[in-house]
């Protein structure tokens, strides 16, 4: 479904319904009933919340999906069905087949009759690494030497699995992993017909993408420094709009009446985000260039953006592999008053003296004075006058919970055993769930689509 702007140019209107998996609703539904959309695209999936899916995946094979995926299917359907916009989505995470089950009993409840509903998988790559000599990018090591705690990998997938999905007549495409841009880019491809080998237009899919997945934070989210960037209405924030021609030029605008800004200066802070090299951002379909992107103030919270290129896609795909490392015990405490300070430093050497006393083996120990140095360490907080009140956090990791639990009951024990005025204690244990990357050939992955229908 593609409209046409004043000039006669096609124009595509993509809507950005959410940025993180547990981004909030209500902006979607203003965008899904408001923003006269041909897409409404959910982008919900970071590098570790794919691995945490696959943790609830292990507890139920009908688990392992976005933990809003039902909410956000119930709220939005009903409108999808009187307004005709289609729907995107990587909130399948590692189990997008039941997601489609789910999205398929949900369209029936609501008595939505003939909802196309594609799953998109082929993501996983857990099987093909067992006995892989890679190693991983970030530290070197051998993958082998981590097979047995590994629990997820997962290749990023390009727009191809997407437009397939589309051409089938897919009302709402469900994904797995796949690269974030890449869930704006196959729309587009789709609707204007762009080849995959084009790889201009694959640079200004792939900017359109990075400008708006995040949902947002491009329109006014994460920017807002009060007296210096000040921004209106943030408890009302209106995610954006993204209107594309078929050149690949991009208007980003929101809804009239919502609270945020799109500027110059939050299209430049988005566009430089997360990039490491702004001409060559590596992504599945192209390696994009934005080192000659243009930005321009077009009226009241619209901006235009034009000018990016991109080269041929890389030989292979990034894998993200998660696999376990331990676990994490944390105490917390409060101190109050005169010598607040003083007295939760006196705690944390207490806590490291008694963990060193009943031979805790521990891997990594942090203890933070909230306020004062968790950020940036003592160094810099030398020359600050003491608060009126402080939190204590002590964290540290260890091999197994047990030795975890140990840490918390350590902090609890200040209570009765450490500095006076102590108060407010918070008790954490948690499995660490680490990810590294490796590459594999593109070969190796196969995107698979399956519909169904309501």
């Amino acid at each position: 479904m593609v409209t046409m702007d004043s000039k006669g140019k096609r124009v595509v209107r993509l809507g950005a319904g959410a940025g993180f998996a547990r981004d909030h609703i209500e902006p979607a539904l203003d965008l899904a009933q408001d923003g006269e959309l041909d897409y409404l695209i959910f982008e919900c999936l970071a590098e570790r919340t794919i691995a945490l899916a696959q943790q609830q995946k292990q507890l139920s094979p009908e688990l392992g999906y976005d933990p809003m995926f039902e909410a956000r299917m119930r709220a939005v359907l009903p409108i999808q069905r009187d307004k005709g916009f289609r729907i995107v989505t990587n909130m399948g995470a590692v189990n997008p087949a039941a997601a489609g089950r789910l999205a398929q009993r949900i369209a029936r409840e609501l008595n939505i009759p003939d909802l196309k509903i594609a799953v998109l998988e082929g993501d996983d790559v857990l099987a093909r690494l067992k006995g892989s000599s890679a190693r991983f990018l970030e530290s070197g090591d051998p993958l082998s030497a981590l097979s047995n705690e590994i629990v997820a990998a997962n290749a990023y997938l390009g727009a191809s699995g997407i437009c397939e999905a589309l051409e089938a007549g897919a009302d709402v495409v469900i994904c797995g992993r796949v690269s974030d841009p890449a869930l704006f880019l196959g729309p587009l491809v789709h609707e204007f017909g762009w080849s995959i080998t084009d790889w201009t237009m694959m640079g200004r899919g792939t900017l359109i993408g990075h400008m708006l997945e995040c949902a947002g934070q491009v329109s006014g989210g994460y920017f807002a420094d009060p007296g210096y960037k000040d921004v209106e209405n943030l408890g009302n924030l209106g995610f954006p709009i993204g209107e594309v021609d078929e050149t690949g030029a991009l208007v980003i605008s929101k809804l009239p009446g919502t609270g945020g800004c799109v500027t110059a200066a939050t299209c430049k802070e988005q566009l430089l985000y997360e990039i490491h090299d702004p001409r060559a951002y590596y992504q599945p379909d192209v390696v994009a260039d934005f080192s000659e992107v243009r930005i321009e103030e077009i009226g009241e919270d619209r901006v235009r953006l034009t000018g990016a290129k991109g080269t041929p896609r890389p030989e292979t795909l990034k894998v993200s592999v998660a696999y376990r490392d331990g676990y994490i015990g944390e105490g917390q405490i409060s101190y109050g008053g005169s010598g607040a300070v003083a007295r939760a430093r006196l705690a944390g050497d207490i806590v490291r003296q008694r963990l060193a006393r009943a031979g805790v083996a521990v891997d990594e120990l942090k203890v933070d004075l909230i306020g004062v140095d968790s950020l940036h360490g003592q160094r810099l907080a030398g020359g600050m006058g003491d608060p009126y009140e402080i939190r204590l956090r002590i964290a540290a990791r260890f091999a197994t919970r047990t030795l975890a639990e140990a840490l918390a009951r350590e902090v609890e024990s200040l209570y009765t055993n450490g500095p006076a005025g102590g108060g407010g204690v918070v008790q954490l244990v948690r499995e660490v769930i680490a990810v590294q990357s490796v590459l594999i050939p593109r070969e190796q992955t196969t995107p698979v689509v399956t519909m169904l229908e309501s």
